[in-house]
């Protein structure tokens, strides 16, 4: 599933990777790099990978997001934005208020939480993923990954 490449900076007779070969090779790193970081923060925080992605999500957004724009933004549907905050509601980490739409928004403790795990959590991306990289190829990857 290869073709060879010749580029300028590959040697002659390299493989490009096929798409199904770059396609499980980026499966396998998001899988891998996401293992880790999450069992390096939110395991060791008492928080699921939904709640550390939900309390991420909510304090870049400054506290707060309709739960359409958070499920969007997380690539979720419906059902499992709502159950999930359900839980989250029921542990005290977020609010939900009903006015012409929901909005979400950390309580105290979400924002005590996701203030105590924010400087394990970047060290633990740093040292599974960002630290691997050049400058110029996670200013390349940032760029494809915002495309797709």
């Amino acid at each position: 599933m290869s073709t060879p490449r010749g580029g300028a900076d590959e040697p002659v007779g390299a493989a490009v990777p096929g798409p199904v070969d770059l396609w499980s090779a980026f499966k396998r790193a998001h899988e891998v790099v996401r293992a880790r970081v999450i069992a390096d923060t939110a395991e060791a925080a008492g928080l699921s990978e939904p709640d550390l992605t939900i309390l991420v999500n909510l304090g870049k957004a400054g506290g707060a997001l309709r739960q359409s724009e958070l499920a969007a933004s997380l690539g979720w549907d419906r059902t499992r934005i709502s159950h999930q905050l359900t839980r989250m509601s029921g542990r005290g980490l977020v609010n939900r208020e009903r006015a012409g739409g929901v909005t979400v928004s950390l309580t105290d403790a979400g924002r005590e939480t996701i203030t105590a795990v924010g400087p394990g959590l970047d060290a633990a991306v740093r040292r599974h993923f960002t630290d691997k990289l050049s400058a110029q190829e996670i200013e390349t990857l940032n760029s494809l990954l915002r495309r797709l």
